[in-house]
């Protein structure tokens, strides 16, 4: 492996691993968590490394790999890129695993008793419902992630984990054509999602929160089906 490379994979490893706090948790239900919006940003720029670094060092990591393929007669460099792939697997699919977590986070805010539940719960679930999108639904990206978006840089994490764990795939291969049709759901489910839980507003009612949970749940059924695909382009 390139000294880059490995110099690189254990701060990727520590981005993607963080967790995030749910809300009205305490330190020893969730002990050395920190805040949504850093953990956004880490577990964000770990899928964008772990696309970036790959890419421009396939060449360096191809070479030495064929020669030694062709000098002892052990698999071919596509098949070592593939082990690799499947070994940075939880760091890639780290991002699908904190959004399905703060999506979960904000089912369980929506399942509180009406006594219990309040407008400040409403404004929570929304930001929850945002921070879990990952840059992915145009209307809730921040100037800079728009800025970044028209000037032709990637912004969508889970279309970036869809490079990534397809790239040793051709365009037809019917697993990559998979995932591709598993993230236009996803980003529905969570355009859908977002579309919903704005209309709420600060209606309070049953109804409107059952909605919510509803879309909520459809939104993580989409999130697993997408984990799957990427498994599935990975062989894992």
């Amino acid at each position: 492996m390139s000294p880059l490379l490995a110099s690189l994979i254990p701060s990727i490893a520590t981005a993607a691993t963080l967790p995030l706090k749910p809300p009205n948790s305490t330190p020893s239900q969730f002990p050395h968590r920190s805040s949504p919006e850093l953990n956004t940003l880490s577990r964000r720029n770990a899928a964008v490394l772990l696309s970036s670094i790959i890419t421009p060092l396939l060449p360096s990591l191809l070479q030495p790999r064929l020669a030694s393929a062709l000098s002892f007669g052990i698999s071919g460099p596509k098949e070592w890129l593939k082990e690799q792939k499947k070994k940075s697997a939880k760091f890639l699919l780290a991002p699908v695993d904190a959004s399905r977590n703060i999506l979960q986070t904000a089912y369980l805010l929506l399942m509180k008793s009406e006594a219990e539940f309040g407008t400040n719960d409403l404004e929570e679930v929304q930001k929850l419902v945002v921070s879990a999108a990952r840059d992915c639904v145009p209307q809730d990206r921040n100037s800079f992630v728009e800025f970044q978006a028209n000037t032709g840089v990637e912004v969508c994490t889970f279309r970036l984990i869809v490079k990534n764990a397809s790239s040793l795939l051709d365009d037809r291969d019917p697993i990559k054509l998979e995932a591709e049709a598993k993230l236009s759901d996803l980003i529905r489910s969570f355009s859908s999602l977002n579309g919903i839980a704005r209309e709420s507003g600060v209606q309070l009612t049953s109804d409107s929160r059952q909605r919510v949970a509803g879309a909520l749940k459809d939104t993580i059924s989409s999130l697993n089906n997408f984990e799957q695909v990427i498994n599935d382009c990975l062989q894992v």
